[in-house]
């Protein structure tokens, strides 16, 4: 069932190692199918060298296993709020990523200092409000997904593909589930170089709006221009 996107959910789940954006198993992603009733998701606690595609686990979107032996990722719940808010997202991603996970527990948004991170995000990416003590008591993974599609109340997924869960890390998302770890592979190095940024001028503002959003515009915006098209 669903070999093809378990294929895909395997290999992106398997960049996530080969791109340095996790240690050990601190990671996950998922895939949905076209029809969004089932979601494909890496196994919980896993070794990656044991990984293969059929050990994907296909749950429903109510958090039902459907295929697999194995336990879904602990984080399903999370990546299933997402799904269910944002329909154009078809991919999902979770790493505690070094520098993402800085910016994460040091409770703040990434600004936009340039134009690199302006070529992927259309703004700043949002860090979360703290979790109550009831959230993380009540149904903590589910919660975890509200809060992000709270965070980003208003706007759109794709181009804001990245949240920063205060004191946990980030996610982010995409058009398939390759596509969800480019975005974080992009958002590691932003918040890599936001850091030295601020250490270089302690007192930089954030990227010029207009320039900005041309960056932004040129690669996403309706009159996109950059690359060679279709």
């Amino acid at each position: 069932m669903l070999e093809q996107l378990k294929k895909q959910v395997y290999e992106a789940n398997m960049r996530l190692k080969n791109e340095n954006l996790i240690i050990f198993t601190w990671g996950n992603v998922s895939g949905i199918t076209e029809d969004r009733k089932y979601m494909v998701i890496k196994p919980s606690g896993v070794d990656y060298e044991l990984l293969t595609p059929d050990k994907m686990v296909i749950c429903d979107m109510d958090g039902k296993v459907i295929e697999g032996n194995l336990k879904p990722s602990s984080d399903y719940k999370t990546h299933l709020e997402i799904y269910k808010a944002a329909l154009n997202v078809n991919g999902v991603c979770h790493t505690h990523s070094k520098w993402a996970t800085i910016w994460a527990q040091s409770k703040r948004g990434i600004p936009n200092y340039g134009t690199t991170h302006a070529d992927y995000f259309q703004g700043y990416i949002p860090c979360s409000r703290d979790m109550s003590n009831e959230e993380i008591r009540e149904d903590y993974e589910k919660n975890t997904g509200k809060i992000i599609v709270e965070t980003l109340e208003g706007k759109d997924f794709i181009k804001n593909k990245a949240v920063l869960v205060s004191s946990h890390g980030p996610f982010t998302w995409g058009n398939s589930a390759n596509d969800s770890v480019d975005t974080a592979i992009v958002l590691e190095e932003i918040a890599y170089m936001a850091k030295y940024t601020e250490d270089l001028n302690p007192k930089i503002d954030s990227i010029n709006g207009v320039l900005q959003s041309k960056h932004f515009d040129r690669k996403h915006g309706v009159n996109a221009y950059y690359g060679q098209g279709n």
